[in-house]
């Protein structure tokens, strides 16, 4: 009898928990559309404001911090709307080499600045069957997350593999690794250990994960650093629950 009045706590407690984060999620969402839709004005406002100044270098340098704050704030919005988004996939076939191109791509003039090169180990013919939007925003976050491990320049490493539980697609960097309270609570939402993070960016990529039926670990790597591997479902599990 103890021991089910424990386990019934328990499961009540996580309960109350996941109801607490649905609350909050709500919150969050109505909150980064009412930003959002203020953000759009200052931002014009702004460019107006940079063609009057001219030539005054005092006032552009001041106009280009205030850019970078709305820049800041913009995507700290867009983090809560991908985070409080409860769409389902839109499943498709698609190449992963070719999404991942489209990543690098995307982050060519940061990946040059901090001097970091890529290493890719995933065959030309992989296809996966998901959401190509959900898993391109999972790749870029963790992406993002092995840049901001490596200020000072390294390697990010990105394979992938089919086996019979689905795609497993690692993302590993070069950096510090994580410590103990990190590698547990990397995909809580609000955890950061950066100064002025969301901490919302790993909790997304799990978030997409769940939504396909998938799962995200996180890891150091024995040589140094940290890696994610984002685990999507074979495609006959798809099949199965439609």
């Amino acid at each position: 009898m103890r021991r089910l009045t424990g386990e019934l706590e328990v499961k009540n407690r996580e309960l109350a928990r996941k109801n607490r984060l649905a609350d909050l999620g709500q919150m969050a969402s109505h909150v980064a559309h009412e930003v959002r839709n203020n953000l759009v004005p200052l931002t014009l406002y702004t460019s107006l404001l940079r063609r009057r100044v001219g030539g005054d270098d005092q006032s552009v340098s001041i106009l280009d911090r205030i850019d970078t704050g709305l820049t800041a704030l913009g995507a700290m919005v867009n983090d809560l709307l991908h985070f409080t988004s409860d769409r389902d996939p839109m499943i498709r076939p698609f190449r992963l080499r070719e999404l991942l191109d489209e990543v690098y791509a995307s982050l060519a003039p940061q990946l040059t600045a901090q001097s970091i090169r890529t290493v890719t180990d995933v065959p030309d013919d992989l296809v996966v069957h998901a959401d190509p939007q959900m898993v391109r925003r999972a790749v870029l976050n963790l992406a993002l997350n092995a840049l901001d491990a490596m200020p000072d320049g390294g390697t990010i490493i990105v394979t992938a593999a089919e086996g019979p539980r689905g795609v497993e697609l690692e993302v590993a960097d070069t950096g510090g690794g994580l410590s103990d309270e990190a590698r547990r609570r990397a995909l809580e939402p609000f955890f950061s250990t950066k100064n002025g993070g969301t901490g919302l960016g790993l909790a997304i990529v799990s978030r997409i994960a769940q939504a396909h039926g998938g799962e995200v670990f996180a890891a150091n790597c024995p040589d140094g650093g940290a890696a994610f591997t984002v685990r999507l479902p074979a495609r006959r599990q798809w099949e199965v629950a439609a």
